[in-house]
């Protein structure tokens, strides 16, 4: 049993298929079969079953998971120990964040982040999730800030969930009701940004699960061109919690509750490479960015 065929076990099972665990991984298909068959090989056993759906784990598979996933974080704390004897010698700390991370969270702890590490260049590198993750897997930058991301070869660290809010100026119209169902909120004029994202996809997919399809009026590229035309009552948006936090407190929108449906719930992760212990510096921030994040736990009743 070697740690790779451990990682591309995780993999297959994480992704339900050889092919895209594969991609994953970024190594060929008959690479990742020959590790699981090697895997299984050593331990006598058949750790995936094919079924109609679709590779699913076997009881051993599913034992092993659990097991496997340990083994993994208990590598990477060794490492990061040892790393830890080490003095840093870089005064530079690259990281890479989605764009909505960049400018609602980052500034903030960055502020209070440098005015303790002086000596410390951070260089900020801004994408969408996937492009973070590739920065990651690279090793072009420390960590990465991200949302509800996995993958085998990443520790993912969540921060805090934040979840996508209908939201409206409270003078548009639309926001004169706010309980409606998904079939009310057809009719109402939608605008939506980054075509083809995480947000965009799981959008349309609560329209789409009931065969509904969403009144997209208006399309921009960022959540912040989405956010200001949503103040200008151009119309409704689903928006991150994180982006609207403070117009929500501000009264300057108001949130809308749709009656039937499910949450688009999401988290705001950190992903950190396994097989790359975290610098003294980096983890002076990620314990900054965990203290930002923190929610506030409510007050207890004396």
């Amino acid at each position: 049993m070697e740690f790779v065929q451990l990682e591309t076990f995780l993999a297959v099972a994480t992704y339900g298929g050889f092919h895209r665990a594969a991609a994953a991984l970024r190594v060929s298909q008959p690479a990742v079969s020959a590790r699981i068959h090697a895997l299984e090989n050593s331990l006598g056993t058949r750790l995936f079953e094919r079924g109609p759906g679709g590779f699913s784990l076997s009881p051993a598979g599913k034992t092993l998971r659990t097991h496997a996933e340990q083994l993994l974080r208990q590598v990477a704390l060794a490492r990061q120990a040892v790393h830890e004897l080490t003095p840093d010698s870089s005064g530079a700390l690259p990281i890479a964040a989605s764009l909505s991370i960049c400018t609602y969270l980052l500034p903030e702890v960055l502020k209070k982040y440098q005015a303790d590490h002086s000596d410390v260049v951070v260089s900020v590198r801004s994408g969408n999730s996937a492009q973070v993750l590739k920065m990651v897997l690279d090793g072009e930058v420390d960590f990465g800030l991200a949302r509800s991301l996995q993958h085998p070869e990443v520790e993912t660290i969540s921060l805090r969930d934040d979840p996508l809010m209908l939201v409206g100026h409270p003078r548009h119209p639309a926001t004169a009701k706010r309980k409606l169902s998904l079939e009310e909120l057809e009719s109402l004029p939608l605008i939506a940004y980054d075509r083809g994202s995480s947000d965009w996809t799981l959008m349309n997919g609560l329209f789409r699960r009931v065969g509904l399809l969403p009144n997209i009026v208006l399309e921009v590229e960022t959540i912040e061109a989405c956010l200001r035309m949503v103040l200008r009552r151009l119309g409704l948006a689903f928006l991150p919690q994180l982006a609207v936090h403070d117009e929500l407190r501000k009264k300057k929108l108001v949130t809308l509750e749709i009656t039937d449906a499910e949450s688009l719930r999401r988290s705001l992760d950190v992903i950190v490479p396994r097989r790359r212990p975290l610098s003294k510096s980096a983890r002076g921030l990620l314990d900054l960015l965990r203290e930002a994040t923190r929610e506030p736990k409510p007050h207890s009743r004396s």
